[in-house]
């Protein structure tokens, strides 16, 4: 006769006893996920209200753009021109008010940066994950190249 048949209630009560005791004691076991710690460069204060601000030093400009406000914060980049060229996009406002927040952009913004760079246009890609910053980055980025053109 099978051990867990009907006539032995005790065994089943004993056997599903120790399955959850183990299940508990294997599941307590588990170490809780930690928010991995994130180095995040803190946002420089910037010109708020939507003005550019630029300076000339030589062959080399550098402009403030517009800092756009998005759903979760301000989004400001500082752009860097040598000899027409973009040489530095810098974000200079963007959200990092809680640690999602710093996890997300401390991805995003460099993505953005190198996207930036590489393009050498605001015609670029939205970093999956960081739409609204992606967007903010964008249109702050196309105000300081709009008032680089003049």
């Amino acid at each position: 006769m099978h051990a867990l048949k009907k006539n032995h209630p005790l065994r089943r009560i004993v056997l599903a006893s120790a399955a959850t005791v183990s299940g508990m004691v294997l599941l307590l076991s588990l170490k809780p996920h930690t928010t991995p710690q994130v180095a995040v460069q803190a946002p420089a204060t910037a010109p708020s209200g939507g003005s550019s601000a630029g300076t000339d030093t030589g062959t080399r400009t550098t402009i403030t753009g517009d800092s756009v406000q998005t759903r979760w914060g301000p989004v400001q980049v500082r752009i860097t021109l040598g000899n027409g060229k973009l040489t530095d996009v810098t974000a200079v406002a963007y959200p990092t008010d809680n640690p999602r927040d710093q996890e997300i952009n401390s991805y995003a913004v460099p993505r953005l940066r190198a996207e930036a760079l590489q393009a050498q246009s605001a015609d670029i890609d939205t970093v999956s994950g960081a739409t609204y910053t992606s967007d903010g980055y964008r249109q702050s980025l196309q105000s300081a190249l709009d008032s680089a053109s003049g």
